[in-house]
């Protein structure tokens, strides 16, 4: 799945499959401008900041269960989220400090670090790194990705795919070959 925000005309929190089938909101409420986005991929949770209603919340991947994890004015000036065990990791952008919050005590709120221009943040840890299955997008026999001349995209499930062509092409009537 693919998980973003939006806040344009209609601010919310989306998922949709690789290929971009299946959209769905799954925050469309209470909510303005989200701006950072954060998966817990072990307990399929998505946490965003709101930096218009000062907030960091948390839903579960259908958006049931939905949490405030923190709620300030320090919140306007965050910038970029990431998840590791039991804490979220942002930056905030006023003074440059990398922030650590307790995500199950949103109060919990401690400077880590200071860095120079700092958007954005990410983990990585090999803890982080989900197992890799075999999938639909493989490299074939003649080493095509999926059997795909171009792009491989998976769909609804590690079984299903995609073909999609680079700009400039059309796939073929084959489902695969771009042209």
């Amino acid at each position: 799945k693919l998980f973003f925000t939006d806040y344009g005309n209609a601010a919310k929190v989306e998922r949709c499959d690789m290929d971009g089938m299946n959209r769905t909101w799954i925050v469309d409420s209470k909510i303005e401008q989200p701006t950072a986005l954060a998966l817990d991929l072990i307990n399929k949770y998505v946490y965003w900041l709101d930096i218009y209603l000062e907030s960091v919340e948390v839903v579960d991947y259908q958006g049931r269960r939905r949490q405030t994890i923190t709620k300030g004015r320090q919140i306007r000036h965050l910038c970029g989220l990431a998840v590791f065990e039991n804490y979220l990791y942002t930056v905030n952008s006023d003074n440059l400090s990398i922030l650590r919050i307790h995500r199950y005590n949103g109060t919990d709120v401690q400077a880590l670090a200071r860095l120079d221009d700092a958007k954005e943040i990410r983990v990585f840890q090999k803890r982080t790194q989900a197992a890799v299955r075999s999938h639909a997008c493989e490299l074939d026999p003649s080493g095509m990705p999926g059997g795909c001349s171009h792009i491989c995209l998976l769909s609804s499930s590690h079984k299903a795919r995609t073909c999609r062509c680079r700009t400039g092409f059309i796939l073929g009537s084959d489902g695969r070959s771009c042209k």
